[in-house]
């Protein structure tokens, strides 16, 4: 893994990307960024919950799930008709009804009620409008940006929490690094943090890799031999 100012990252197969993702993860739960009752409370709980499902995995590809899920989380926002449940059929039709409610109450001389009537049909209009032109919107974002943007930008992910990407820099069959995968943590103190807790995570795993014993009894009884002697920088001999 690389760090720098700019984050975190790895270069290698699909399994380096996933494992990076994963690590990042971890270290961030540690710190309890998952939690909206912890320190840093709901600002992030959200923002880790988003990342958490951006990030790349194991059973996933690039150009399938991860490409959708960019589009997904970089798609125009919903408007106050999308958020209220509403589709633009019905703001229309409540529209024609505040209008029709306004004429009569213009003919029951009523003008402050069928002014109000009035102003809240345009209200629904423009929002009926807002809405179908997001959903339209966010219906060319999705095919142009999975279908042209992932050739010439990386794939993307970016709230308040992480900033990410992740580049295919050779294909199967091509000699040399498969992908690069740079993941940031936009808070300078929760960086700093996981920084540690990334450095401590490798050194628990080196730690095991060192001083992990194999269990050279169990071999000899299976095999019905015995184990290789030691050398004297206690390596295992090959040779006869």
């Amino acid at each position: 893994m690389e760090e720098s100012i700019s984050g975190f990252k790895v270069r290698g197969e699909w399994a380096a990307v996933v494992e990076h993702g994963e690590r990042i993860t971890h270290a961030l739960r540690d710190e309890g960024v998952h939690d909206p009752d912890h320190d840093y409370g709901a600002r992030f709980a959200r923002a880790f919950e988003e990342w958490d499902e951006w990030r790349p995995k194991a059973h996933e590809t690039l150009e399938a799930d991860v490409s959708e899920k960019t589009a997904d989380q970089a798609s125009v926002e919903e408007g106050k008709g999308e958020k209220a449940g509403k589709e633009p059929d019905e703001d229309i039709k409540t529209a024609g009804e505040k209008i029709t409610t306004s004429y009569e109450q213009l003919e029951e001389d009523d003008a402050e009620a069928a002014m109000d009537n009035w102003k809240e049909s345009i209200d629904y209009v423009a929002r009926a409008a807002d809405s179908a032109g997001r959903k339209a919107l966010r219906r060319v974002e999705d095919t142009v940006y999975q279908n042209v943007m992932t050739q010439l930008a990386p794939y993307y992910f970016d709230n308040e929490l992480i900033s990410a990407n992740v580049q295919q820099t050779a294909r199967n069959g091509d000699n040399g690094e498969r992908f690069v995968f740079e993941v940031n943590v936009n808070d300078d103190d929760l960086k700093d943090r996981v920084s540690d807790r990334l450095a401590e995570l490798d050194n628990e795993i080196d730690r095991w890799h060192v001083e992990v014993e194999k269990d050279t009894d169990a071999a000899e009884a299976i095999e019905g031999g015995e184990p290789p002697p030691e050398t004297e920088n206690g390596s295992k001999s090959t040779t006869n």
